[in-house]
């Protein structure tokens, strides 16, 4: 049985797979779905004003050390592609497959800042004009959004990530590209190159960016490899 460590990409928690995670134990596999630090309701300030990329990184990594962890996939959500890209470079061996979920894939020396879109680096810039240290969730929907979402570590989007190559290791590294939002999404172009790197393999979900919570069980049927992958030819 495998164990999943499922990361949960910016202003969001561990309840943005509360549909994902019973599919997967059904299976009868071990999941453990993350609240990264300064996105918990009960951080203070300080707290939330400290966090970077490192201290979401050790967020994984402590639960490989407190659970004896030596086999796990890493699932990141949009913004935690940073997070699973830092924690599996750090691991030591541990961890035999990462699925960067409408995520960022970090080469060594960026951050979520230099690899989003020009309409996310705004949203980061007027999200934070008020607090300074966070960034307010963006692109509210007329509902207002889930109102569980937390404003996000401002320091985490900005800090470039150091990678050793030993992320390059993870036996398998998997992309899963929602084409359900075409028009806004920022990973288009990443799709492309990893694409033509035969050392991954390209998913494709027809949702909006929260494939998670649109589309549960289609996450969860790619997560246990049910279904094929639907990857474009290599351009």
């Amino acid at each position: 049985m495998a164990t999943y460590i499922l990361v949960p990409g910016g202003w969001h928690g561990s309840w943005t797979f509360e549909a994902v995670v019973p599919l997967l134990e059904r299976a009868g596999h071990t999941v453990h779905a993350l609240t990264l630090t300064g996105l918990r309701p009960d951080d203070d300030i300080e707290t939330i004003a400290t966090t970077n990329l490192d201290t979401h990184a050790d967020d994984v990594l402590r639960i490989l050390d407190q659970e004896n962890i030596t086999d796990a996939t890493l699932v990141g959500h949009s913004y935690a592609g940073m997070v699973i890209a830092a924690a599996a470079d750090r691991a030591g061996g541990r961890i035999s497959r990462l699925v960067h979920l409408d995520a960022y894939v970090p080469r060594d020396g960026e951050s979520c800042w230099s690899l989003t879109s020009d309409e996310y680096r705004q949203a980061f810039v007027d999200g934070a004009a008020d607090l300074g240290y966070a960034v307010r969730p963006p692109f509210r929907p007329p509902n207002g959004g889930d109102p569980r979402r937390r404003p996000h570590p401002l320091a985490s989007i900005m800090q470039t990530i150091r990678l050793t190559g030993a992320v390059d290791r993870v036996p398998r590294r998997e992309f899963v590209y929602c084409s359900g939002w075409d028009a806004r999404t920022p990973f288009a172009e990443l799709r492309d190159r990893l694409q033509a790197d035969p050392e991954w393999q390209v998913h494709e979900l027809p949702t909006a960016h929260n494939a998670m919570r649109e589309a549960p069980e289609a996450v969860a049927a790619l997560l246990l490899d049910e279904q094929p992958s639907r990857q474009s030819a290599p351009i």
